[in-house]
């Protein structure tokens, strides 16, 4: 009896792992930037300083819903303690929380809804880096936002390093749909700005309709910021 119960619980202890396997997904997140970027994510990930070519693999359980981004101008001593010029993790390498604005995002939940993972691009929380997601299904759409957004930045909403979103830098109802605008938010033309630049890319916080996109649960994906040509199941794809 006890060898049985033994054996059952080692079966049972197997299947666990196996059940939990079920539906994750691993990203690859590459920079392919001419500097260097701190690459972060959360739940999962924490931080990672990245040079050009260099790749970091993360990997989120099913039901996870998190993001990664890119911090740029970053200083850390030996600790791990520093500062970034945008992205920053309250001074963290290893990122506990959301980053500082402005941001570029890459968001994702993982086997949720009918077993499909959903991913987007978020500038609601400002611009960044360009940044691309590619899933390993090929039959999944390629979400890309190639733009040097930075250099075409309102004035307004300029600073160094990157290009803040209408809502971070006048926090008004009318920019962040709250309030009086929160079931009836339509563009502005500074989210019509952005939704130029980056047409598959959120604008602004009610930007569904074209900005998410979905793949069955079990999918893989590539995160890379300064998108280029890369290999991708074995084929050459541009992200630019």
């Amino acid at each position: 009896m006890a060898r049985a119960l033994g054996v059952s619980l080692i079966f049972m202890a197997a299947l666990y792992i196996y059940v939990q396997g079920v539906g994750c997904a691993t990203f690859e997140i590459r920079n392919e930037c001419s500097s260097t970027v701190w690459a972060a994510g959360i739940p999962h990930g924490g931080g990672k300083q990245l040079e050009k070519g260099q790749s970091w693999t993360v990997q989120f359980p099913a039901g996870t819903t998190g993001r990664f981004w890119g911090r740029t101008g970053c200083s850390f001593d030996g600790s791990g303690k520093g500062s970034c010029k945008t992205g920053d993790c309250g001074g963290l390498l290893n990122c506990q929380g959301s980053g500082g604005v402005p941001a570029s995002l890459a968001e994702f939940a993982v086997n949720q809804f009918e077993n499909k993972d959903f991913y987007d691009i978020s500038l609601v929380d400002g611009f960044n880096l360009p940044l691309s997601i590619i899933p390993s299904n090929n039959q999944c759409t390629k979400s890309v936002c190639s733009s040097d957004i930075n250099s075409k930045c309102p004035t307004e909403l300029r600073v160094p390093d990157g290009c803040k979103s209408p809502c971070v830098a006048f926090n008004t109802p009318q920019y962040c749909c709250t309030g009086s605008f929160l079931d009836n938010c339509p563009p502005t033309d500074y989210s019509r700005f952005f939704k130029r630049e980056c047409p598959q890319a959120y604008s602004y916080a009610k930007d569904d309709t074209t900005s998410t996109f979905t793949c069955p649960g079990g999918t893989n994906y590539k995160v890379v910021f300064c998108g280029t040509t890369i290999s991708h199941e074995g084929a050459l794809y541009s992200t630019v």
